[in-house]
């Protein structure tokens, strides 16, 4: 299964961020050592612009994959966090870039990071993971998105068999019905036709007994008479 085309527009996002964050880091370092940083200058605002423009894409294709029901509530729930924790990242690499953080020269393990640089480097596009992801690699994030979706799909599918399931049992019941409703109505003509049979075998022997009776007191009169 190939991997979905909005993670991979949100990886390519997060490169490019990484990448921003390295180059006002050495923009920073050639104004320290006295270099013309204008050159990194122009390609840090052309590479800001590029990566808003990259969320709000990021952003439209989510809210129309989520609207056409596309992905499952609680993947379109994760992703928006993830959009918007690089979001966040967006508004302090500009930050760094124009000069507005506290810290007059920010470390490149602060841009790294998203703080001080105190603390251990830690993935920096991800704020407040959840447990499962936590000290994951950007390519072990992947992976683990990938197994999700994966059972989703796998449970998709077990559903769409049941489903199925369910729906052939009811035709054959259907069938069953049909054919016992079919045996039901032949019984129905049987039964009619045996009473009718019933009915005129019944009439018949009626007429026999009249019949009989009638010839028996014809022959007790012939027998007075000869006497």
């Amino acid at each position: 299964m190939s991997q979905d085309l909005w993670l991979q527009n949100y990886d390519a996002a997060c490169r490019l961020a990484q990448e921003i964050a390295e180059n006002i880091h050495e923009r920073n370092r050639q104004q320290r050592t006295g270099g013309n940083p204008a050159k990194l200058n122009m390609t840090l605002r052309a590479s800001l612009q590029k990566l808003k423009q990259n969320i709000a894409q990021l952003r439209e294709t989510l809210n129309q994959t989520s609207a056409q029901r596309r992905i499952m509530q609680a993947e379109a729930n994760r992703r928006q966090t993830l959009v918007d924790d690089l979001a966040t990242r967006e508004t302090r690499l500009n930050a760094s870039f124009k000069g507005d953080l506290s810290e007059a020269e920010p470390s490149r393990s602060s841009l790294m990071t998203g703080g001080s640089g105190s603390g251990p480097a830690g993935n920096p596009w991800l704020v407040n993971e959840s447990e499962e992801t936590r000290g994951l690699s950007f390519g072990e994030i992947k992976h683990h998105q990938q197994q999700i979706i994966e059972a989703q799909d796998a449970g998709l599918d077990a559903l769409a068999a049941v489903i199925s399931r369910q729906k052939q049992m009811g035709q054959e019941i259907g069938n069953e019905l049909e054919e016992q409703n079919e045996i039901i109505d032949d019984l129905a003509q049987l039964v009619d036709k045996t009473d009718s049979r019933i009915k005129n075998e019944t009439h018949r022997v009626k007429l026999l007994d009249t019949k009989s009776a009638s010839c028996e007191l014809k022959g007790i009169k012939s027998i007075a008479c000869k006497w």
